[in-house]
């Protein structure tokens, strides 16, 4: 039986997906219970959680064990650990992603961040996850930096699901849904079935309001405080006006006609960082058709347990956020200047957790029975 909470969630177009994924979350049957329980139709990925899975699980004893016996290097078992977490979480999502088109059912795994600014790299990554991984529901996630748009494109050609992540700008994103089309258009140039070609545009949001807090808190006026917390939502209630903009052109018509799908927009960063906000933010202000919300596990504990869903809270609330961000820019605070520096604090953050993934997974190879010592 679902939660009324999260099942209304599901019923006003919401995809429920959780940011968190690992072995022992699968093998325990705790992934299954909140597909039965939570609405859950699809799973996120990071390194961040991988080295929290392999230092906290016993899980992955067996399978570190025979890398390290037959001499793996710590990069080829991270993609083997990886890839085979992902593989397993694509099949226990299958039936679902079947019975949805492939819409969800969807696992997600990125392509090394050390990869953020090299388009050729990250697409040769891509094609080999997309290789190992070896199902039609997983997808690659992939940066959304100005390398990354040429990668995208180039991705999705060679007939590869996407996960467009980090993305913190407009601008950005209208360049996202471009490189999209693009990607689609070439795709269909190469034989491609666009129908089962699938993507999503994952949109930032609590990382906004904790940037643009900190100035507003700086700048002190009571015109600024009164500012606070607003950022986030009104800049990703304006990333769906432009996906519903740029979704209803001709452009995307002639794709639709050959059996396109939208890439739809997906809130990413939804746990709320400041105690003094609600707990369901991120959650309940962005309820619209066709969008995905992927949560922590304690974010979605909190939607099922008091978070009041009351429908579509964005389309029509496209001039209230408008002025929401002109009337951050009037205390002072630059957009262009913000997005900046959070996209590059955003790949730092994901180089450094991949750093400690890397160094988790080699002190497990290092601490191995039979481990071949260099």
């Amino acid at each position: 039986m679902s939660n009324p909470n999260t099942q209304a969630l599901s019923d006003a177009g919401v995809s429920i997906w959780l940011d968190d994924l690992s072995r022992e979350r699968i093998s325990s049957g705790t992934l299954k219970a909140l597909i039965d329980e939570k609405n859950v139709v699809g799973v996120t990925t990071n390194p961040s959680i991988f080295a929290s899975a392999l230092q906290d699980g016993r899980s992955y004893e067996a399978q570190v064990h025979q890398l390290a016996a037959d001499g793996a290097d710590v990069d080829s078992a991270v993609f083997a650990i990886t890839t085979a977490d992902v593989a397993e979480a694509c099949d226990l999502f299958s039936a679902l992603a079947t019975d949805t088109d492939g819409v969800d059912g969807r696992v997600s795994i990125e392509v090394d961040p050390r990869l953020a600014r090299d388009a050729k790299g990250t697409v040769e990554e891509a094609k080999h996850l997309h290789k190992a991984v070896g199902r039609t529901n997983a997808f690659i996630k992939i940066p959304a930096t100005t390398e990354g748009l040429e990668a995208i494109t180039e991705t999705l050609a060679a007939g590869i699901s996407v996960n467009v992540t980090l993305i913190f700008s407009l601008q950005r994103y209208r360049e996202v849904i471009n490189a999209f089309m693009l990607g689609l258009e070439q795709a269909k140039e190469n034989g491609k079935d666009l129908a089962s070609l699938h993507s999503v545009a994952s949109f930032f949001v609590s990382r906004v309001d904790s940037e643009i807090d900190n100035r507003l808190d700086a700048i002190g006026s009571d015109e600024a405080i009164a500012l606070k917390g607003k950022a986030g939502v009104a800049n990703a209630q304006l990333a769906y006006q432009i996906y519903e903009e740029q979704f209803a052109t001709e452009r995307w018509q002639v794709l639709a006609a050959s059996g396109a799908r939208p890439q739809r927009p997906l809130w990413a960063s939804t746990g709320v960082k400041n105690p003094d906000y609600p707990d369901t933010l991120y959650v309940t202000e962005l309820v619209a058709p066709n969008v995905v919300n992927t949560m922590p596990e304690k974010t979605l504990d909190a939607v099922a347990d008091h978070g009041k869903i009351e429908g579509d809270r964005v389309t029509g609330s496209y001039q209230e956020a408008n002025k929401v961000l002109d009337q951050i820019a009037k205390v002072g605070i630059s957009y262009n200047e913000v997005v900046d520096l959070l996209e590059d604090e955003g790949l730092e953050k994901f180089v450094t957790s991949w750093q400690q993934l890397r160094e988790t997974v080699q002190n497990a190879l290092d601490s191995a029975p039979g481990a071949k010592k260099a």
